[in-house]
């Protein structure tokens, strides 16, 4: 008899249980939860990792009955899905489905949210845990948590009740601050989960596997050996059809404030004792705490203008729809930071971000300090050029080293070789969406990956100082032509000897 052996690879991937959940989508016929969040929930529907009993339900202005609303979640996930949708897998989980038509202001939305709740609960005998998964406009936040709080939906005896809060989370530093004040004046902490799409990245998580369980770098990951640091989310694309949100955002608030800090704090934070959530969330908040906010000459923004991106000829940022003729929004922003700690001082941090660049790329590049040798400048050698980690988000995720190899032939020559893993090609699958992990440990109640409330604050504290700088007319605007790197101005915040790497 032929004994079947286990697949190494899959070692490690089985799910955790899930408690029987109601899901609840308010701005459930939106952009977001027709692009991502009801995608994700086919998606962990088709991998079996929903729990046993689940239930949707979404809440939302437009009028229709439960079977339209079907049709709407049945479109959205035939176009958007990572994986062409399995009609049996489809047709159980919209059968347990339900739509509750209303504005977030009306009390009788959140009687009919309760007796939809309370239904499922009756028919299954059981009380299902509730999600509240708040996919609106910021400015609903705190009213539809003061609604369910007013509503008693805030609780319940048998389950536990969770709210998840999409970003922005607040504009300005005080702004968090009343946001904050006013969840917690209804929920626990423990209950909110202010979710950030680039921690669900199996890259940014396995940073803390790459860091933290191999001897090779533990012992370099400090000042003695690090040079510095690049963190970059560059995007080819201009802002579409998203001007109203982005020119009252810009680059700063839209990405360096949320994911690109917290993508820092992964990267510097110290071993925790264990990889509960409030120990690995109080390592990140110690390192947010150790950055001082840049100088004005360590910080760059800037505007695209017209030029060639995507092989064809695209616009200006004033010409695109529905940005104002004067607006000073910037589409790119660079800073300089450090971490001032034992670990880090001392370590030029650079972050970039940016719209209409020459491709779009999110990636870690940690530079290690040069080798002080100088017998390998042969001619036609390259040099040795210092080492380089490469941890890559989008487009490919991965890993990726740089290393000083011998070019064939009789000479030492010397020129930089890369040595790459890639999720696809190691573990012989697709990478789930950020969603799909952040929604089923939301429903598991694992908050490492959601950010906490004083992580918010710490984060706004550094960049609060800039946007401040920026009202009073201090710092220039620079420019630079869609499809290109970026501004020139960018090589001035660099130290001596350091350089931007390549878009």
């Amino acid at each position: 008899m032929a004994v079947t052996e286990e697949n190494p690879l899959v070692e490690g991937l089985e799910r955790l249980p899930v408690h029987p959940t109601t899901l609840v989508i308010f701005g459930g016929t939106g952009d977001l939860a027709q692009r991502k969040l009801l995608p994700a929930i086919y998606n962990l529907a088709h991998e079996g990792a929903l729990p046993e009993g689940f239930n949707l339900i979404a809440v939302s202005r437009s009028e229709m009955s439960d079977d339209e609303y079907r049709k709407v979640a049945r479109e959205a996930i035939q176009q958007h899905s990572r994986r062409k949708p399995d009609e049996q897998v489809l047709e159980k989980l919209l059968e347990h489905v339900r739509y509750v038509s209303g504005t977030f202001d009306v009390d009788d939305v959140f009687e009919r949210l309760k007796d939809e709740l309370g239904k499922f609960d009756e028919d299954a005998g059981i009380a299902f845990n509730r999600i509240f998964y708040l996919s609106t406009a910021p400015k609903f936040f705190a009213l539809i948590v003061k609604k369910l709080g007013d509503h008693k939906l805030h609780k319940h005896d048998e389950a536990d009740v969770r709210v998840v809060i999409e970003k922005p989370f607040g504009t300005r530093l005080e702004e968090a601050l009343d946001l904050n004040k006013e969840l917690l004046s209804v929920l626990h902490e423990s209950q909110i989960f202010r979710i950030d799409h680039y921690l669900g990245k199996e890259t940014v998580q396995n940073m803390l596997a790459f860091r933290f369980a191999n001897g090779m770098f533990e012992p370099i990951w400090n000042r003695n050996f690090i040079d510095y640091v690049q963190i970059t989310a560059a995007e080819d694309l201009g802002i579409g059809r998203r001007a109203e949100y982005y020119d009252a955002s810009g680059a700063l608030r839209d990405l360096v404030q949320n994911h690109m800090l917290q993508l820092l704090s992964l990267l510097c934070m110290e071993p925790p004792v264990t990889f509960d959530a409030d120990e690995v969330r109080d390592e990140k908040v110690k390192v947010l705490h150790a950055v001082e906010p840049p100088a004005p000459d360590a910080v760059v923004r800037a505007q695209y203008t017209s030029g060639m991106a995507e092989g064809k000829e695209a616009v200006g940022y004033l010409d695109e729809e529905n940005v104002p003729d004067d607006s000073q929004t910037e589409t790119y922003v660079s800073l300089r930071l450090e971490v001032d700690n034992w670990r880090w001082a001392g370590v030029p941090i650079y972050l970039r971000t940016g719209k209409r660049l020459a491709r779009k790329v999110t990636e870690i590049a940690v530079t290690l300090k040069p080798v002080p040798h100088l017998a390998f400048q042969a001619d036609g050698s390259v040099g040795v050029q210092p080492n380089q980690i490469i941890l890559a988000m989008q487009p490919n995720e991965g890993v990726s080293i740089s290393l000083g190899a011998k070019i064939p032939g009789s000479r030492m020559r010397i020129r930089p070789v890369n040595m790459e893993f890639l999720y696809g090609t190691s573990f012989l699958s697709q990478s789930p969406e950020a969603y799909e992990r952040l929604i089923l440990d939301a429903m598991r109640g694992d908050a490492t990956l959601f950010t906490r409330n004083d992580e918010v604050e710490a984060q706004w504290r550094i960049i609060d100082p800039i946007l401040e700088s920026w009202e009073k007319g201090d710092e220039p605007l620079a420019t630079y032509p869609a499809g290109s790197p970026g501004p020139q101005e960018a090589d001035e915040i660099l130290a001596p000897n350091q350089r931007w790497r390549a878009i």
